[in-house]
């Protein structure tokens, strides 16, 4: 655990200076601390919340200097305080670190941070003056002792990482503020850029996105969250036509030698983020698909009125554009195995094999082949044949689906669409415990379809010909809270009751196929039957064999799978360049900030007005319920305009000084 030497934490003073070290109240905690990579301490942390020194020998001022060297580079210019604050704050500081005298005094440097700080239009001019600030009230002697030693002393290693509570929140870490900055600046295509630079499918994000950022967005704390998904659909529809974003091969930087192809299982949301920046690399990637068709789940799985099938393949299709190659109809366990991939000369492969087989609900009488019974994935699937006109489907009478996340919701919403009478979802515990993006249960419950909350199903229930006519249902109540803050259920006795239905979904859960990988592949399985891999390089148990998604971490979002392909892409990297991975930087002041919680959660008070957010025009729900074709469009340029000039740019500076410097990595 790392000794705080001296420092100041949320306006609260700590001086073990005299050499008393001892654990300070509510400051984060510090196990693992210690260190930033093996055998390089921590000498000083700065950030939004104050500074803490863990080593006296540390020049302040220099730790100081380098938050303003980095407003500095990273600052918008459209405000004076920030700009010219900066500036000078940062050469002076930087004149007295050299020992040499500077052109403003500690007085003029307090008076032009605290303008600094109250002044400036956006976080990052707001928040790069507190650490400074604090300082300068409660440890000015160390500042002018340093002065008065004199003498030029070297630069510190470290890091300086500038983020935003959106950027930590996004599994793919988006610059967020960077690209709503171009739609304000008209310049939508740039904007483009930043997120393409994480993923290549933005407008199917922009579509289908739980939002992650827009939880975490500052702006919750005045009025509305930025419709930061709104805007990413917006710059994504915005390149088409003659403003269209033209993806050539001309976009790798250099090849790879031939011999160093890559297979990726899967052409999922995974599997496409791992090929699009291996190809980016330079490397000849197959992507082999089971299906006939790329997109994984996010073809099949998310009907076309959230996610239209032609932008989801345009998207895709940059892949063959970048050079990849899709092998369809080809799965792993059933045309080919892990050794058959190797032999072929591959050199790594990567498992993006999602989890495209549901999960029974474990109740009484309940038989999967039984007329009448489906899983939400297998409905899905009836969906997605329906909408190709491969095999038209009518529904009659009753459904009930059982769940409450976004498939349950897909499950509903398309059971409407395809003439059921009435549609049930049966959710054993609250409306405010349901996992689902809460516009798609908006949405859901607008269309007419009836939600009930704390039932669960018991049995299914069955007519003379062994077909479902219905399930028998049983109320729950709540009780104790559980490690997570979430409320318990149990049923309550005496309250079970027949609902009849001719369709029954279980939307509860979804697993890997079965048989798709065998215990000679070697490669590990979790107790669920998924993908073990090491969590930071996701290197599975045999070499050269990587695995990211829905396959590796369950069931999750868009996001996270192609934040995991990334991720996959860069260690697969490492390995065919290196045999080992690299030390990323960032992504170690991602888990410091992370694992610490040193995010300030409060707002930054930059003067804005109350402005509530844009929202997707979209059809009447009587209009919709009865049609595939997409429910939303996007948002006109002035509507973009107005919802990017909401952002308040919270962005932050944080810097770690290590005693040695520390290894290049990557983003």
């Amino acid at each position: 655990m790392a000794t705080i030497v001296y420092g100041v934490w949320d306006g609260a003073a700590i001086d073990h200076r005299d050499g008393n070290g001892e654990a300070d109240g509510d400051l984060p905690a510090l196990a693992g601390f210690g260190e930033f990579n093996p055998g390089n301490p921590i000498r000083a942390f700065i950030g939004d919340r104050g500074f803490l020194v863990f080593d006296r020998g540390v020049s302040l001022l220099d730790a100081l200097r380098r938050q303003f060297v980095k407003a500095l580079e990273q600052s918008c210019g459209k405000c004076t305080p920030c700009r010219m604050g900066s500036t000078l704050i940062g050469d002076a500081l930087a004149a007295l670190a050299r020992g040499e005298p500077a052109a403003i005094g500690l007085e003029l440097i307090e008076t032009l941070a605290r303008q600094m700080a109250d002044t400036s239009l956006c976080g990052l001019g707001r928040t790069t003056p507190v650490a400074l600030l604090a300082a300068l009230a409660h440890f000015r002697d160390e500042i002018e002792a340093e002065i008065a030693r004199g003498g030029a002393q070297p630069e510190q290693p470290g890091l300086d990482y500038m983020t935003a509570p959106c950027i930590e929140a996004c599994p793919s870490k988006i610059n967020v503020p960077r690209y709503i900055d171009y739609i304000r600046d008209g310049k939508p295509e740039h904007s483009l850029g930043v997120i393409l630079q994480k993923y290549p499918m933005a407008a199917t994000c922009g579509r289908v996105c739980v939002r992650f950022c827009e939880m975490a967005c500052r702006r919750n704390l005045v009025d509305e969250a930025v419709g930061i998904k709104t805007l990413k659909r917006y710059v994504a529809d915005h390149q088409k036509g003659p403003n269209a974003l033209r993806f050539t091969r001309d976009l790798i930087a250099h090849s790879q030698p031939a011999e160093l192809r890559v297979a990726v299982v899967g052409a999922g949301p995974a599997g496409v983020s791992c090929a699009y920046h291996l190809l980016l690399h330079g490397y000849p990637v197959d992507i082999l698909e089971a299906r006939g068709e790329a997109g994984g789940m996010a073809a099949i799985g998310i009907p076309s009125y959230r996610l239209p099938k032609d932008v989801l393949h345009s998207e895709t299709d940059i892949i063959a554009t970048l050079g990849g190659r899709f092998l369809y109809d080809q799965a792993l366990g059933r045309d080919f195995s892990i050794d058959d991939l190797f032999a072929r000369g591959y050199r790594a492969v990567f498992l993006g094999l999602g989890c495209q087989q549901g999960a029974p609900m474990g109740v009484a009488d309940e038989r999967a082949d039984a007329p009448g019974y489906q899983t939400g994935i297998s409905f899905l699937l009836q969906v997605h044949d329906h909408i190709a006109g491969v095999r038209p489907t009518r529904l009659e009478g009753d459904v009930v689906v059982v769940g409450g996340g976004n498939v349950a919701m897909d499950c509903v919403r398309s059971a409407l669409r395809m003439g059921a009478a009435r549609v049930h979802l049966l959710y054993r515990r609250t409306r405010e415990d349901m996992p689902a993006d809460r516009e798609e249960i908006d949405a859901a419950e607008a269309e007419g379809v009836l939600v009930h909350y704390l039932t669960n199903p018991s049995r299914v229930l069955y007519d003379a010909t062994g077909r479902v006519s219905g399930v028998e249902v049983v109320s729950m109540r709540q009780t104790e809270r559980d490690a997570k803050g979430r409320r318990n259920v149990e049923p309550i006795p005496g309250s079970e009751r027949r609902m009849d239905c001719t369709l029954v979904i279980a939307a509860i859960g979804q697993q890997v196929s079965q048989g798709t990988l065998r215990p000679e592949d070697g490669v590990g399985r979790s107790r669920w039957g998924g993908v073990e891999t090491e969590s930071e390089s996701l290197a599975t148990a045999r070499p050269g064999v990587f695995a990211g998604g829905d396959c590796v971490s369950g069931p999750s979002t868009l996001i996270h799978a192609m934040a995991a392909g990334l991720k996959a892409a860069r260690n697969i990297d490492d390995y065919l360049q290196l045999g080992h991975p690299r030390f990323f930087p960032r992504s170690r002041m991602r888990q410091i900030l992370t694992e610490h919680r040193l995010l300030a959660a409060d707002c930054v008070e930059v003067p804005v007005r109350l402005e509530y957010r844009v929202h997707h025009p979209e059809l009447d729900p009587e209009v919709r319920r009865t049609m595939f074709e997409e429910v939303e469009a996007t948002i006109s340029d002035e509507e973009a305009y107005r919802e990017a000039r909401r952002c308040m740019r919270c962005y932050r500076i944080y810097t770690a000084i290590t005693a040695q410097p520390i290894p290049e990595g990557a983003a």
